[in-house]
């Protein structure tokens, strides 16, 4: 599986043990920055380019890292088509994927051990997407906010 990765400086020491983890595992892994441990370097770039790649790409995947994993959602959730949740643990990681059909898991590195975040990535790779009526009606709306419709009204 074709996997985009993005970190900042707090998500640094993350993504690169991930990036080995998965290519190990067999993914394809594609490394959006942060490429050194910069304090100064910010997250929105990184995560923007991940999320792009990953809606470019159908099928793929992608991982976002950062001190909370919450600015990091934020901006890979500015790309049109990304659907990045915060995971924050197994369970959260999976129901992402099986009820939100989400291509980006947010990970805060400083909040997990690195074998709780790797487990947290590992269930949200495996996990499909439900395809429940109800959950698609939902993802539907959402890309209908993004193309300029009012959802308010239904």
């Amino acid at each position: 599986m074709r996997i985009h990765i993005a970190a900042d400086h707090a998500g640094f020491d993350l993504k690169q043990a991930l990036v080995e983890h998965l290519r190990d595992q067999g993914h394809d892994v594609v490394d959006h920055g942060a490429h050194e441990d910069d304090p100064l370097d910010d997250y929105p770039p990184m995560c923007v380019a991940a999320g792009r790649a990953v809606v470019a790409e159908p099928g793929s995947l992608g991982i976002v890292l950062g001190g909370s994993g919450n600015g990091e959602q934020i901006a890979a959730n500015k790309v049109a088509g990304v659907r990045a949740v915060l995971a924050w643990n197994e369970d959260t990681a999976r129901l992402g994927r099986a009820h939100n059909d989400a291509n980006v898991i947010a990970i805060g590195a400083r909040q997990h051990p690195r074998a709780e975040a790797v487990a947290m990535v590992e269930a949200f790779l495996a996990e499909p997407f439900s395809g429940d009526a109800r959950h698609q009606r939902r993802i539907d709306l959402l890309a209908a906010h993004e193309r300029g419709e009012d959802i308010t009204g239904r």
